[in-house]
């Protein structure tokens, strides 16, 4: 099944929104206990999004074959995530505080109608899924995606390899008869592919801070305050975000 978590609305904010540095409880390796203050281990997650134009009806499951009936159209996310602060929250219930500072999304939504011809066949799912996530047709989209920090490409990709496909992601939240409304927002995860230089976020593309990415003003594992992150695609409209202290 398509593993996932419920966000909120309050924090997502529009491409060229500053987002502030977040504070919270972290526990350093070497440390005896947690202590409070800013983010050091602060990242990126490039992602896809879907927004939802026709809401369902409370009780009633959506099955793959109406994504068309329901969404509207797609966006780019970067899901900012605080990787110290997550370490230290994210068991026994997963993140929270970690992630739940800001989210950007494009300025706006490219309709579903005009990416038809970016569908193409989704990677074959082994085993196969339980009948209510089985999908008739391409529902894959080949979306190139590029990661930009401080005007330097550091990351290359495409949407193509995602494993879950966007009508199974809408089935399985509404497989319990929880609806969705308009403007309800749900992204891919993290899109990283199988070659060096495709992962889309830092901890990964650092190998955990351990290979810091070299830029024209120096070398990056986590993000700089000052420091401004680009998520593009070809035909989605771009998220640009800046840290501010």
């Amino acid at each position: 099944l398509p593993v996932g978590y419920h966000g909120r609305a309050g924090t997502g904010v529009v491409s060229g929104t500053p987002v502030r540095r977040p504070s919270g409880q972290a526990k350093p390796p070497d440390a005896d206990a947690p202590t409070f203050g800013p983010s050091r281990r602060l990242d990126i997650e490039l992602e896809l999004g879907f927004v939802v134009g026709v809401p369902s009806r409370l009780g009633e499951a959506v099955p793959t074959s109406a994504f068309r009936d329901h969404v509207f159209g797609l966006v780019l996310v970067n899901d900012w995530s605080a990787r110290d602060l997550q370490a230290w929250e994210y068991v026994p219930l997963g993140p929270f505080l970690g992630k739940s500072f800001a989210t950007s999304i494009s300025a706006w939504v490219t309709p579903l109608a005009l990416l038809d011809d970016r569908r193409v066949p989704a990677p074959a799912q082994e085993p196969e899924p339980l009948p209510h996530l089985r999908v008739e047709g391409d529902w894959a989209f080949d979306l190139p995606l590029e990661v930009e920090l401080n005007g330097s490409t550091i990351a290359s990709g495409n949407a193509r390899g995602l494993y879950w496909t966007m009508p199974q992601q809408l089935a399985h939240a509404t497989s319990n008869g929880a609806s969705v409304r308009t403007g309800d927002l749900m992204a891919s995860g993290t899109i990283s592919g199988a070659e060096r230089g495709s992962e889309g976020s830092l901890i990964e593309l650092t190998r955990n801070g351990a290979e810091p990415i070299r830029l024209g003003d120096g070398e990056r594992a986590f993000l700089e305050d000052g420091d401004e992150v680009v998520l593009r695609s070809d035909v989605i409209a771009e998220v640009r975000g800046r840290i501010v202290p």
